[in-house]
């Protein structure tokens, strides 16, 4: 069950690769809110198993480690889209700047 485990582990890692590498850098930013909110799924089923009782302190600890690292992506990849929408927002004196004609002075 463990060697079935750490192989699809491996797999998934190697498939994640290929794609993120095959994927243009205007479309990383939807992908990251996407795995965001994927995340949150496998967050909150790590939260519903814990709380069912897991059997097994080594099964514990990987259900606590992947809590940790699922709260960690999601925390940050929401801070980071954040801060990448932020990026386009008007900037608050960038509209008294701009002339009659839109121009900027």
């Amino acid at each position: 069950m463990l060697v079935q485990s750490l192989a699809i582990l491996v797999l998934a890692g190697f498939v994640g690769f290929v794609v993120i590498s095959k994927v243009p850098n205007t479309l990383h930013t939807p992908l990251m809110s996407g795995t965001n909110a994927i995340h949150g799924i496998v967050l909150l089923g790590a939260l519903i198993v814990l709380g069912q009782g897991a059997e097994g302190v080594l099964n514990k600890v990987l259900l606590v480690v992947a809590i940790v690292f699922g709260t960690i992506n999601v925390v940050g990849g929401f801070l980071v889209t954040d801060r990448m929408l932020g990026m386009f927002k008007e900037k608050p004196g960038a509209r008294a700047q701009q002339g009659t004609n839109g121009e900027r002075r």
